[in-house]
C-alpha cells in the first residue's frame, strides 16, 4: 500500500487588527496605522504595511514608533472584535477542513494528506481562502507544502494577501537561497553564532557538518540540519474552541439511512448535552454539518432558546439536517456544533418550567459520571 502523500496548508491573516480596524473603519484604508499600548511604556502589537515602510514593526516600543513614523495613526485596537473575526474564520475552515488547527488568533493550519485521491489540494486551498477573503472581508495568506515548517516559510514569502505552494520534491530547491532566519525558531543568540561560523542561508545550513552544528548548539544542531531541509515532524492538532463544543463522525461506509443518520444525530446530541451540563454552560446556536464522499462540505446553524437539553440540541440538529441534507447522495461525516454560550441551562426559558427536566437529566449526568458516559442513552433503533 502506498503512502499518502503529505499536504499541509498554513494560512496567516495579513496584519489581522490592522485589517480588522479597517473594516470596522475605512477610513484608515491606505493609511500608517500602528496598533499597540501606550506612547509611554507599551509596545506595537502589529501596524500597517504604509508604516512598516518606516520602519516600525511588532515588539518594537510604541515611542520608537512614534519617532520613526510621527504622522502615524496609533490605536490600541479593539480586542473584543479581534476574537469575533479570528471565530469567524476559525468557523469557515473548520466547516471544510479534513483536519485544523488553530495556532495563534490569526494563524491556522489545515492537513489535507492523502486528500489528493478526492481533490486537487491547491485548487481546494486557494478556494476556501477565496472563501475567507469574500465572507469576512480579511486579506489572508497561505503557503502549501509537505510539512508545517515549509508551509509557514511560504506564507511568509506570499505576503502580504498571495500564496505559494512548494511541490513535493522541492522543498531543498526552495529553502536554500532564503536567510536561515526564515526558519521558525532560530533566535538572535543562535543567529549570531550562525553567522560566526559562516552561515548565511538555509542552503549554507543544510551544507554544514550535522557534527559540528551539534558542538556548538547541541542537540538542536541535529534539529536545525533536518528543518534546513525541509524535514519536521510536527504534527497538526485538532484545535479546541472554549467557545464552541463539537462532535464529528466518520462513517466507515458511506451512509443514506435516514434512521441509521437520525439515530447518529441523537447520540451526538447526547454527548453534547452531557458536556455543556458538566460544564454548566448552555448554548443558543446549534449548527450541523455534513460531508459527502466527494468532500463536498455544507454547514447550516440555527438559534434557538439556550440550553444543555439533549432532546431539545437533537430537535434542533433533526431540523438543520433535513434542511442541508440532498437524498440522493450518501453522507461520508456528519457532525453537530454548539456555540453562543450562556449561562446553565436551568435559566434557558423563563416561560416554561424544565425544573423537572433539569433534575432527570442531573439524574442520568450521576449515572454516567459514575459509570461512563455511554451507560444511559435513550432507545433507539440499532446502530450499524
Amino acid at each position: 500500500m502506498s503512502i499518502p502523500q503529505t499536504y499541509i496548508a498554513h494560512f496567516d491573516l495579513d496584519a489581522f487588527f490592522v485589517s480588522v480596524e479597517r473594516i470596522l473603519n475605512p477610513a484608515l484604508v491606505d493609511k500608517p496605522l500602528i496598533i499597540g499600548g501606550s506612547k509611554e511604556r507599551g509596545v506595537v502589537s502589529t501596524c500597517s504595511y504604509e508604516a512598516r515602510k518606516f520602519g516600525v514593526h511588532s515588539a518594537m516600543s510604541m515611542s520608537g514608533a512614534h519617532a520613526l513614523c510621527p504622522h502615524g495613526i496609533f490605536m490600541k485596537g479593539s480586542r473584543g472584535e479581534y476574537s469575533k473575526f479570528s471565530n469567524w474564520v476559525n468557523d469557515i475552515i473548520q466547516a471544510k477542513a479534513p483536519l485544523f488547527e488553530k495556532a495563534s488568533i490569526d494563524e491556522f493550519y489545515i492537513d489535507l494528506t492523502g486528500m489528493d485521491r478526492f481533490f486537487n489540494p491547491l485548487q481546494w486551498t486557494i478556494d476556501l481562502r477565496n472563501e475567507i477573503m469574500e465572507t469576512t472581508k480579511l486579506p489572508i495568506s497561505f503557503g502549501l507544502a509537505s510539512s508545517r515548517m515549509v508551509a509557514k516559510i511560504a506564507t511568509n514569502i506570499a505576503k502580504p494577501n498571495g500564496y505559494i505552494q512548494v511541490l513535493p520534491g522541492k522543498e531543498q530547491e526552495f529553502l536554500a537561497p532564503l536567510p536561515v532566519e526564515s526558519i521558525p525558531g532560530v533566535g538572535e543568540q543562535t543567529l549570531k553564532r550562525m553567522h560566526e561560523l559562516g552561515i548565511k542561508s538555509i542552503g549554507d545550513l543544510a551544507a554544514y557538518p550535522v557534527h559540528i552544528l551539534e558542538l556548538n548548539f547541541g542537540f538542536y544542531g541535529a534539529v536545525l540540519s533536518k528543518k534546513a531541509i525541509g524535514e519536521s515532524n510536527a504534527e497538526i492538532h485538532s484545535s479546541y474552541d472554549a467557545k464552541s463544543v463539537s462532535t464529528e463522525h466518520t462513517f466507515f461506509e458511506n451512509v443514506n439511512d435516514i434512521s441509521f443518520l437520525e439515530s447518529t444525530l441523537l447520540n451526538m446530541s447526547e454527548k453534547l448535552g452531557y458536556e455543556l451540563r458538566r460544564d454548566a454552560k448552555a448554548a443558543k446556536c446549534i449548527a450541523v454539518k455534513i460531508r459527502y464522499p466527494d468532500f463536498e462540505t455544507h454547514t447550516k446553524q440555527i438559534s434557538i432558546a439556550s440550553t444543555s437539553f439533549d432532546d431539545e440540541i437533537f430537535k434542533a440538529a433533526k431540523q438543520l439536517f433535513h434542511q442541508l441534507y440532498d437524498p440522493k447522495k450518501s453522507i461520508r461525516l456528519l457532525g453537530i456544533r454548539c456555540t453562543e454560550f450562556t449561562a446553565a441551562a436551568v435559566q434557558t426559558n423563563i416561560f416554561e418550567n424544565k425544573v423537572q427536566k433539569l433534575n432527570l437529566y442531573s439524574a442520568i449526568d450521576q449515572v454516567k459520571s459514575r459509570f461512563g458516559k455511554h451507560s444511559v442513552g435513550k432507545a433507539g433503533k440499532d446502530k450499524k
